[in-house]
């Protein structure tokens, strides 16, 4: 339940980086959302218990966080960000739903975490739901860019829901500790990236409004409870779940963003949830 619930406030923010756009960067948006959230985490970061968290890091730890700031937050959100500036909301959610066999693939060779039967027949699913979902997806040659820009972003995705899994899954580094240190370097990455590149815009009331909502509420506490989650839960299923944001971004786009739900489309949903559901089902069973 917690994982669905952070996907849900995940879902929101397509809608609201997409209001933003329109007057900020890309890039700097990005940057300014996980740099703005690492700041909000900066005062518990001093409280005694997590200083100690903090200088029980080893050399391997460091880097590995390291690494996935990187991958989770400048690569794949800044991607993400890109992408959304150059495709419709509903192609970038179609693109990164494929996250979710890359990443069952790569959980058997680096997790050793096998799929079930009956959890390869949810994954089979939830990839026809998907093609039902958008087919045919046609794509105008001017998003060509923005198609490359979040097929990188899915291949970070992929290396990154890995990598988090692998992290958090021992139960020795606290959520907020992994949360704290890699975004602090995806953050920081992402800031020097837009400043270079984009500049800072002025931005006006409403959109700092957007960004301080998608700075604590989405990225603060919710990366915090998904790193928590991630201990307990396996990579294939963790990407499942987040691939049900296909279902809510389409509902939010509906209603926000005026893309409208046919029947098509509706039926690929219930495919793609049934596929998701089935996998959550079995793992209670277990």
């Amino acid at each position: 339940m917690q994982a669905l619930f952070v996907t849900l406030l995940w879902s929101t923010s397509w809608v609201l980086i997409k209001f933003g756009l329109k007057d900020i960067p890309a890039v700097t948006f990005a940057g300014l959302r996980y740099m703005l959230a690492f700041l909000c985490l900066l005062p518990f970061a001093l409280q005694p218990g997590q200083r100690d968290a903090l200088r029980r890091l080893t050399k391997a730890d460091w880097g590995q966080l390291a690494l996935l700031g990187v991958l989770y937050y400048a690569v794949t959100q800044g991607a993400m960000f890109v992408g959304l500036a150059y495709l419709p909301a509903l192609t970038v959610s179609l693109l990164l739903n494929f996250t979710t066999l890359i990443v069952a693939f790569m959980g058997i060779g680096f997790l050793s975490e096998k799929p079930t039967p009956l959890q390869w027949v949810g994954v089979a699913a939830f990839i026809v739901g998907l093609l039902i979902y958008f087919y045919p997806i046609n794509i105008p040659s001017g998003q060509v860019f923005g198609i490359a820009v979040v097929l990188l972003c899915v291949l970070a995705n992929s290396a990154s829901s890995i990598l988090g899994r692998y992290v958090n899954r021992g139960g020795r580094l606290q959520p907020f500790t992994v949360t704290f240190v890699s975004m602090g370097v995806g953050a920081g990455l992402l800031m020097a990236g837009g400043a270079a590149s984009q500049g800072l815009p002025h931005i006006s009331p409403v959109n700092w409004l957007y960004i301080a909502w998608l700075a604590v509420v989405n990225t603060a506490f919710a990366f915090t409870l998904w790193n928590h989650t991630l201990r307990t839960l396996p990579a294939m299923e963790s990407s499942i779940i987040n691939g049900t944001m296909l279902i809510q971004i389409a509902l939010l786009a509906w209603l926000f963003l005026g893309e409208a739900i046919t029947v098509q489309t509706g039926i690929g949903m219930a495919l793609a949830g049934g596929g998701a559901l089935v996998v959550q089902l079995r793992k209670n069973r277990t």
